[in-house]
């Protein structure tokens, strides 16, 4: 064949490529999904598991889905439609209380528990708090590792809220949730064989009538608490009151913050000087014996507890002055310690009003992740303090972007440093957000053709 002609044969051959290469690089996106629902993560979204890691998030209707990205081969899989929740069935109303909370077994098992909001009276009688709407239900992956396929595994209470998950590093699963709707107690179970099957319900807290010597009360002790594993066997606790109101018209009022711990080995429950609690543990108790600082007329949202590398706990949460308004007012970050004998601490003065999550390096230093506005624009960054937070520097800025303040989760379970944290950010005029994975070196990109 004549060589000139070959040439431009080839040519023309590769033309076709070379288009499809430059559009397929020019669909390139910082997100995996656009099709997140209403507030669509929870703390506990994520796990790396065997190079893979894993994340779940509230998709279309409220339901369930779970996406994976393999460091290895740099791809992503899915997202995958993992359960049906009987939430988000109603046009024009979004829940958020049944986000899914995702786990890997022992063996490379994804299970997700999602969809519950209380439950309602048709599923039976709830013997530990009262009834909303939704069901608690539990999937699990029909082969290790593989999120294409889903099945119901009918072996938990329907009645519940907020589900976390927590796993030992024997292997032991726990689950923590709300027995019901507001004016539940907490709860956990434990499974020892990976999620086939539970320890009956245990409760942590109670919710009682606030003055049940009245004849008509109308206020109920009520709690949010934020389950974490710490080092080895423990789990830590941070948790504040709700003041449930129901004749008066029901906001979010929540007040204080405390700290416990529970010791998985021998199944007892500590505060911080060490002495055993006796559950379930009512508001007066928890006021005298687990109690970080009683934030008075200010209203606050749950953080997390943590330990340093000495092991002493930290706990920071969300503190503010009330404003109708603004569901409490603004709430900026406080972090508090406990030096052996007494809890110190303050206001972080952080520079920004964020949300996220922290690492501590020593007693002093410690490093916040959060997302936060900055003008017009919505940031991801690593803020640091050498002094437990008196003083911050901005460090690496990890993702900016117009638009709306990014929701970060926890930080994700055994984390790649590529993929740390889950973030959303709401896509202007609609109730749908597109989803991040966030690491080191910014988010993790997707090919569009890949959807």
């Amino acid at each position: 064949m004549n060589e000139k002609y070959t040439y431009w044969l080839k040519k023309i051959l590769f033309l076709p490529c070379l288009i499809i290469s430059l559009f397929t690089q020019a669909q390139e996106v910082d997100y995996f999904s656009n099709n997140a629902f209403g507030n669509p993560v929870t703390g506990h979204s994520g796990e790396y598991y065997n190079g893979v890691t894993y994340v779940a998030y509230q998709g279309e209707k409220e339901d369930a889905f779970v996406a994976a990205y393999n460091h290895k081969t740099k791809k992503w899989i899915g997202p995958f439609k993992a359960g049906t929740s009987l939430l988000g069935k109603k046009a024009g109303k979004i829940d958020n209380h049944g986000k899914p909370s995702l786990i890997v077994d022992g063996a490379g098992y994804i299970h997700v528990v999602f969809g519950g909001h209380g439950g309602s009276k048709k599923m039976g009688v709830n013997p530990l708090g009262n009834y909303n709407s939704g069901k608690q239900i539990h999937v699990v992956t029909k082969r290790p590792m593989d999120i294409s396929s889903w099945e119901v595994v009918d072996n938990l209470t329907p009645f519940a809220t907020y589900s976390q998950f927590i796993k030992m590093d024997n292997g032991d699963i726990y689950l923590f949730f709300r027995h019901g709707a507001h004016r539940s107690n907490w709860v956990y179970q434990v499974s020892k064989d990976n999620c086939k099957t539970f320890s009956s319900v245990k409760s942590i807290v109670k919710a009682k009538p606030t003055s049940p010597t009245k004849v008509c009360n109308d206020v109920y002790d009520s709690w949010y608490l934020d389950f974490h594993k710490g080092s080895n066997n423990e789990i830590l606790v941070a948790y504040n009151y709700h003041v449930c109101k129901n004749m008066r018209p029901h906001d979010s009022e929540r007040h204080n913050c405390y700290y416990m711990k529970l010791n998985t080995e021998n199944e007892e429950w500590y505060n911080v000087k060490g002495e055993v609690l006796k559950l379930p543990i009512t508001k007066e108790y928890a006021d005298k014996k687990t109690m970080v600082v009683n934030t008075g007329d200010r209203w606050g949202q749950i953080g997390r507890a943590f330990m340093n590398n000495q092991g002493q706990p930290h706990v920071y949460w969300y503190e503010g002055e009330y404003d109708q308004s603004k569901h409490g007012g603004p709430k900026k970050l406080v972090n508090y310690y406990w030096t052996g004998s007494e809890w110190i601490g303050n206001d972080t003065n952080l520079p920004v009003e964020g949300r996220g999550d922290v690492l501590m390096n020593s007693k002093e230093s410690l490093q916040y992740l959060i997302g936060y506005k900055e003008g017009t624009s919505s940031e991801v960054a690593w803020w640091s303090s050498k002094d437990v937070g008196q003083n911050f520097q901005r460090g690496k800025v990890l993702m900016k972007e117009k638009g709306a303040k990014f929701k970060l989760s926890n930080f994700i379970r055994n984390a790649h440093p590529d993929a740390r944290i889950i973030a959303t950010q709401k896509i202007d005029g609609t109730n749908y957000s597109k989803v991040f994975l966030i690491g080191d070196n910014g988010p993790i990109k997707l090919l569009k053709v890949e959807n």
